[in-house]
Formats: structure tokens, sequence, C-alpha cells
């Protein structure tokens, strides 16, 4: 039996094969390559073309066999993209990845025996097999951001012998899987370049103002909110449904007059399209699908005072990280206050509405992105802000 590739031969050998659209070399000393990262909650995702390199490695590996194994496009591009951050052979190259285009793709670097190869043209950003891949000035007082920080878990997906559920194993690959050793370097500054690998979410749904569900997301490509079930046969609409999906419970799951149970079974209809929502390495977005409006309020709201209205099949940008970091970085200077992050979503009612308090309203969700809570849980931030005077406040039932 012919002896199996290393994974960085096995790389190569498929960017020279031009088996593979967007794998292609970078540099014209073949230091670095390119590897395509569609998102599969993209309409254009097709799974057949863009999953292919990583159906390709999780065959290699034996992980997958056709025609016996259910096809798994979510596992097979963490697999690989987990296998590309644990290898001391490959180092990502945020500065160069384009992840907003209509066909995204990332950058790595390939390490060679005699040390990091250093592309022209770039800054000393890359730094040793042991950090994570930031930009960053350094300074003997800086603090270790990334034991504070981006914890890689130490049991990796492959190294468990322990017989978890399917869902334990796909978040604990899935947190913080860039840190690719587990010595970190001093860093002096929260970089917009740090990249955000975190894409839980946790999810609260409450009929006026009573909670209904909790839930926390595990799905990279994040989770449908919606009335039943996401259809079968329009993936030309959702693309593969590999998001988690989240139903809306009956509203006899709460104590209401029979004439608001009434009024939400009819607001109930007119969502079974729902919504999609996704975090993604530069913000948390979301794509309304249902016909029943949809309002919301966040960091990146236009109103705080009236409404503001989700359009219908348009993707709109709920929390923007390089931002959150940004403001993370000056709340920990002492120069301003704890970044927001919450989201909240109004269901066929007008919010904010400075009429009428969010306990009244007869369906909302809110929304909190994991990785923001897992920063300022690190920092303490908390603490930091009881030692300066209190200029907002948020109830025990908002903070989550």
């Amino acid at each position: 039996m012919e002896p199996k590739m290393h994974m960085k031969e096995w790389l190569i050998a498929q960017i020279e094969s031009g088996k593979y659209e967007g794998l292609l070399w970078e540099d014209d000393h073949k230091t670095m390559f390119r590897i395509p990262w569609k998102h599969a909650a993209k309409k254009d995702y097709k799974q057949r073309e863009d999953a292919a390199l990583f159906k390709a490695w999780a065959v290699y590996k034996g992980k997958y066999r056709e025609g016996r194994d259910k096809a798994d496009p979510t596992m097979w591009k963490t697999r690989l993209r987990c296998a590309l951050n644990k290898s001391t052979d490959f180092q990502e190259v945020p500065a160069r990845n384009q992840l907003d285009i209509s066909e995204p793709y990332k950058v790595y670097l390939i390490q060679h025996d005699n040390g990091p190869a250093r592309p022209a043209g770039t800054a000393d950003s890359f730094q040793t097999k042991d950090q994570v891949i930031v930009q960053a000035k350094s300074s003997p007082r800086s603090p270790s951001l990334l034991e504070k920080t981006l914890h890689c878990q130490k049991e990796s997906f492959d190294a468990s012998k322990d017989v978890k559920p399917f869902i334990d194993d796909l978040m604990r690959e899935h947190m913080y899987c860039e840190l690719t050793g587990q010595k970190p370097a001093p860093i002096t500054f929260l970089s917009p370049t740090l990249t955000i690998s975190d894409f839980r979410m946790q999810v609260v749904l409450l009929y006026q103002g009573q909670r209904v569900m909790k839930v926390a997301t595990s799905s990279p490509d994040g989770c449908f909110i919606l009335q039943g079930r996401v259809p079968l046969g329009n993936e030309r609409i959702y693309g593969p449904c590999t998001a988690q999906q989240l139903s809306f419970p009956s509203p006899s799951s709460v104590s209401l007059p029979s004439c608001l149970a009434e009024a939400m079974n009819r607001l109930l209809c007119h969502l079974e399209r729902g919504v999609l929502l996704w975090v993604a390495p530069d913000g948390v977005f979301i794509k309304r699908f249902c016909q029943g409006r949809v309002y919301w309020s966040g960091p990146m709201a236009k109103h705080t005072d009236r409404p503001n209205k989700l359009e219908r099949e348009k993707t709109f940008k709920l929390l923007d990280i390089p931002t959150f970091l940004n403001e993370l970085q000056s709340c920990l200077q002492g120069k301003g206050h704890t970044p927001s992050y919450e989201i909240e979503l109004c269901f066929g009612e007008e919010y904010p509405d400075p009429n009428v308090p969010k306990t009244r309203k007869l369906i909302m969700a809110q929304v909190v992105p994991l990785f923001a809570v897992e920063l300022l849980q690190r920092f303490n931030v908390e603490e930091i802000q009881e030692k300066r005077p209190i200029l907002t406040s948020n109830t025990e039932g908002e903070k989550m």
C-alpha cells in the first residue's frame, strides 16, 4: 500500500493538480496559496464545487466514505480548517484574506524546515507556530492577551477518545481554533485583524416578556428562527440547509389572554420562512425571508428612539467585529465604555418603540454572540466598569 502523504505534501499536490477552482498559488515563488472559503449560507453556494476540496480531505483521511456516510460539508470544512491551524506547516495570512467578495478565499503561508518563509511586501506580523496570527507591537509590559482571550481547547475533535454527543464535538472544534499552539505570546493590543472563530450565539425567545426558549447555537452556518421548518426543495432560496433551526414554540406554552394568543397565532402564520442569523469573522449578520415584518435594535442600529426595519431578502450587518474589538481595547485602556454586543429582534411589531415597553411585545428574540461574552469575561470588564461612574444600566434579565 502506498504510504500516506503528510498534509503539506497532499495540499501542494492538490494545488498543482488544478482540479479545484480557486485553489491556487498566491505568489510566483509558491510560498503562499489561496484556498476558496465560501460560506454555506451564500445564495450561490454549490456544495459540489465549493465543498469539493474539503470533501477530498475528509475522504483522504478516512473520515468520509462515499455512499456509506452522510454528507456533511460543514464538518468537512471544519476538519480542514482546524488541521491547517493546528499544523506547524502552515500559517494563515489574515492581511491577504478576501472574505467579502463573491468568490471569497483565505491565504496560507507554507512553513519550510528552515523556518517560515517571509513573503515580500508583508510586515513582521508573522509569528512562530506557537502564536496566533495577529498583527501586534511588542511591549515589555504587555499582558498575555491570548491566555485571556483565544484559549484553544486541548481536546480536539480527532483526539477526543470519549464518546460524546456530536453537538459537543462540533462546538469544541469551532471554539477558538485559530490558536495553533499552547504557548501564547505577549501582545499589547487587540487588533482588528484578529480572527474570531467562535461562531456560536445564545438565542432567547420571549413571548410578552416571558422566556419560552434559550438555546446556544452550534452550527458555524448560523441559525434560522422561524415558524415550522425550512421547507425542502428550496435550496435556491436558502442554499443547503446546514444552519440550525429554531422553531417558535406554541403560544400555549405561556399563559396569555385568549385575545393575545389569537393575535400571536395570526402573527406566527407570517413567519414561516423566518430569518437567518450568522456570525462571520467580520461581524454578525441577518437576512429576513418571512413575509411578516421584523424590527431590530443593536450596536449598528440606525435609530435608538424609533423603529429599525429589516428589509426582506436583504443582508444586514448587526454587529461589526473590528469596531467591537476597537471599543473593547479603548475600554481596557480606560478611554471608553463596555462595547455593545446584544441584539434584539421584534417580530410583527415596530421596535424600538418609546411608547410600548419590550415586555408587552408579542414576540421578541435576544441574540448574543458568545465570542463577545467570552472576551468580556476573560478581561473582567464588568469589574473594570464597576470602578468607574455608572452611566448605563441593564437589568439582569437583559444581561443574559
